[in-house]
């Protein structure tokens, strides 16, 4: 089956290496905007019959979602075979939990939708931190590039004797696979977020790593804080100015100079978005990620099967999500939402039989840096970390 590859607005660049590596049939995707700011798709081209794949930039999400839905959309209704979706920074996975009482767990609600649009989806480090994989919310299948080998080959052939430094304890399993695959030692800080853009940051005891030079490493740069104030703390002991890497640099307005400010030296960021730090390139393991991927059946035909499968998962999937709530006083309240949950899943197991179409999976070698998840599966960056000697 030949592909057709798509871009959304930012991704050209990724876009045109996907392109290449899958010679893939002309065609090309237009975004009319109009002056009451509502937005037009057109596809030029043929994409009957054809895997599409859509390559999106989604670093401020607001303005790129809905043209890529009305993308997906489109492409469905012209007669591709497949659609899927290469999106190396996935955003909204920091909101996945309820935090305050009555707010949304926009983590789940996102993949929702996006599991609805495309048959599957490829993407670079998600930030995945209560959620252990994107198999929990999404419903179609998720191969995740791990960028750790390639941060551990920029580490070990510029940093001489580093310290790997991890913003907080969550990261630890990350930092770690870097360290190992670096030859390193590293050591996590201590965060405590105050708000969107304040954070507390407490150095460990790093009396027994003098002499080393430290490497503040993250999967996210977004605010900033959290660098800056290392920075600060770290200059104020004494280190050297550290380096800082990040593997996605969306950089709030203002951050990156900020961050700059601070001392930091070098800022280095991989190329999942588009940005002046851009120092280690994921594009060709992305590409083979999607390779991979285009190996899959088509999605089934059926209009009407495929709604109705939307239906159940969506129901199966309320019926199985566990999310995270402030503790209640009121137990009338809480016996209340039990029963509730236990009516979605009797309604969920009625309806089980219905489903007509599953996840399919495919298994990729580890050493490649990339994993595979589907609905269920580990993928963390620790058990996928390939020996340096593989890149």
């Amino acid at each position: 089956m030949s592909a057709a590859v798509l871009c959304l607005p930012d991704a050209e660049r990724l876009a045109e290496r996907l392109r290449q590596r899958l010679d893939a049939a002309p065609a090309s995707l237009a975004i009319h905007r109009f002056p009451d700011g509502e937005r037009c798709v057109r596809i030029t081209g043929d994409v009957a019959g054809r895997a599409v794949v859509l390559v999106a930039a989604l670093d401020r999400p607001e303005e790129k979602l809905l043209p890529l839905l009305f993308a997906a959309a489109t492409a469905r209704d012209l007669g591709a075979a497949t659609i899927g979706l290469v999106a190396p920074y996935l955003p909204y996975l920091r909101q996945d939990r309820r935090f305050h009482p009555g707010e949304g767990v926009s983590a789940r609600y996102f993949a929702r939708l996006l599991s609805r649009a495309v048959d599957w989806v490829v993407t670079v480090d998600p930030h995945l931190h209560r959620i252990g994989d994107l198999g929990e919310i999404f419903t179609v299948p998720v191969t995740v590039v791990h960028a750790a080998p390639l941060l551990a080959d920029w580490i070990r052939a510029r940093v001489p004797r580093p310290l790997l430094l991890g913003p907080d304890a969550e990261s630890a399993q990350w930092v770690e696979a870097i360290a190992s695959l670096a030859g390193a030692p590293s050591a996590l800080l201590a965060k405590r977020r105050l708000g969107d853009a304040a954070v507390e940051v407490t150095l460990p005891d790093l009396g027994a790593y003098a002499g080393r030079h430290p490497v503040l490493v993250d999967d996210i740069v977004s605010s900033g804080r959290t660098m800056i104030e290392a920075i600060r703390l770290l200059r104020e002991s004494g280190w050297p100015a550290p380096v800082c890497l990040a593997v996605h640099p969306v950089f709030a307005p203002g951050a990156y100079g900020a961050i700059r400010a601070a001392g930091a030296e070098p800022i280095v960021t991989c190329n999942t978005l588009s940005h002046p730090t851009n120092g280690i390139d994921v594009d060709e393991l992305v590409a083979a990620a999607v390779l991979g991927r285009l190996d899959l059946p088509a999605r089934g035909a059926s209009v009407v099967q495929d709604a109705l499968g939307w239906i159940v998962q969506v129901v199966e999937l309320a019926a199985a999500s566990r999310v995270e709530e402030e503790p209640r006083e009121d137990a009338a309240q809480h016996q209340g939402d039990r029963e509730q949950e236990e009516d979605r899943v009797h309604a969920a197991a009625l309806r089980t039989d219905a489903s007509t179409r599953e996840a399919p999976q495919i298994t990729t070698p580890l050493e490649s840096g990339i994993s595979t998840a589907a609905t269920s599966g580990p993928t963390s960056p620790a058990a996928a970390a390939p020996t340096a000697s593989t890149l």
